[in-house]
């Protein structure tokens, strides 16, 4: 094949393949949907222009001598968009990923990203009912399965699913269980697991672990899991120093392992963020950090009955993670995460890894925690996917090698989507 047959079959194979979107913030309607009090599914437009990315962004402008953060989190969310609109929309040309990422989203939907005001906008998404708009997301993105992120010690979450056994039943979507407060801030989940009635210790001594483990487990059933996961700070060790260290070690070898183990469940570690570096920002407060590779390879070393979903938030630990991959088949690199999901760090990441790692990766994930980011993070991400494997298949064709469409077909739908199926499968 010449490159210009290349750039076809490869565009084609990508546009067509669907995609297992592995990590979202995104929910079955039965959660509640905004602009309902409360509801867990995030859509529409005052949602997509109100993201932390562009609350972050927008205070690069009106900083808050002009805006007091406090000022900014008394208002409605439609006078919050319509602040940001002005500013990063109208007022300045909208020239970054996320405010590109908007503009993709409303493009797709068939409306003009023109518009002075939101009020277009508005008036197109009420006539949209949550349960068919995700269809059209869904369609539009090219996704077939949607994996929520279900933190079971968000008390509000935890009540929808005791209140209502079925909320997660959805063919849409599947259901992830997230536990950082067991290793972030063990004293306080402990407490939490008293008040449900768990015989826990600080020590872990008594019933601790069995109990942990049910706990575990009880959660897994309910939700139907297909893993476990956790965001971890940049200073995370495997094994932990210090006898500060003793309670994150035991919960990991004698809990968290043992359970995986037993449910042929990955764990998915998403390491490297520093929370509430600016708590007046709220969600938007957050920063990446460096984070420790010895400790992935620890743990892939020590528990080689068990699988790891691994990515990294900051940019340099993205090479250390590849020639780790390359050691322990337990180990499935994924995404780029959060600050990395900018396109020239996407074709620079998803280049290295195919150049260490073949296809035996996870490009991408949307993270959307609106449900309407699926559509722009796809597009975009297929678009760099498909520059970056046009590349690498001339590269192999002026070897000699025969490359085939169905070559490039399979290729694909392994990065896209049966590499995380194939692995959560095993």
């Amino acid at each position: 094949m010449e490159r210009v047959d290349i750039a076809q079959a490869v565009t084609a194979a990508v546009n067509s393949q669907p995609i297992t979107d592995l990590h979202t913030h995104c929910y079955t309607p039965k959660f509640g949907a905004s602009p309902t009090p409360g509801g867990l599914l995030l859509w529409g437009i005052d949602e997509l222009v109100t993201y932390h990315y562009l609350i972050a962004e927008v205070y690069r402008i009106v900083p808050s001598s002009h805006l007091p953060y406090a000022d900014y989190w008394k208002m409605s969310k439609q006078q919050q968009a319509d602040h940001i609109w002005q500013h990063l929309f109208v007022e300045r040309t909208p020239i970054s990923e996320a405010c590109r990422g908007v503009l993709t989203t409303i493009m797709a939907l068939g409306l003009d990203p023109n518009e002075k005001s939101l009020q277009a906008y508005r008036k197109w998404f009420s006539a949209q009912k949550p349960s068919q708009y995700i269809d059209t997301v869904m369609e539009l993105a090219n996704v077939d399965s949607i994996t929520m992120t279900n933190p079971v010690f968000d008390d509000h979450e935890r009540s929808i699913w005791e209140t209502h056994p079925a909320v997660g039943d959805d063919p849409r979507f599947e259901a992830v269980l997230r536990i950082d407060p067991l290793l972030r801030d063990w004293p306080s989940a402990m407490d939490k697991l008293k008040k449900w009635g768990y015989d826990v210790r600080p020590d872990f001594s008594g019933n601790t672990v069995d109990e942990v483990r049910r706990f575990l487990c009880e959660w897994v059933d309910r939700m139907k899991a297909i893993y476990i996961a956790m965001s971890l700070p940049p200073d995370f060790r495997y094994p932990a120093p210090g006898n500060k260290g003793e309670a994150a070690n035991r919960f990991i070898r004698d809990i968290l392992m043992p359970v995986c183990a037993d449910r042929g469940l990955p764990w998915a570690m998403m390491v490297g963020s520093r929370l509430q570096v600016n708590p007046d920002l709220r969600d938007a407060g957050d920063m990446s950090g460096k984070a420790d590779i010895e400790s992935v390879a620890n743990l892939c070393s020590q528990f080689p009955n068990n699988k790891f979903l691994v990515t990294m938030l900051a940019l340099e630990n993205q090479h250390e993670l590849c020639v780790t991959a390359r050691k322990f088949g337990n180990l499935l690199v994924f995404g780029c995460w959060w600050f990395l999901n900018n396109p020239t760090l996407v074709e620079h990441i998803t280049r290295m890894r195919i150049e260490l790692l073949g296809t035996t990766f996870v490009p991408q994930h949307s993270d959307a925690r609106i449900l309407d980011q699926m559509i722009y993070k796809w597009k975009h991400t297929r678009g760099i996917l498909q520059k970056v494997l046009i590349d690498k298949y001339t590269d192999i064709a002026a070897t000699g090698f025969k490359i085939t469409s169905e070559q490039i077909c399979n290729d694909v739908a392994l990065l896209m989507r049966d590499n995380f199926r194939n692995f959560i499968d095993r």
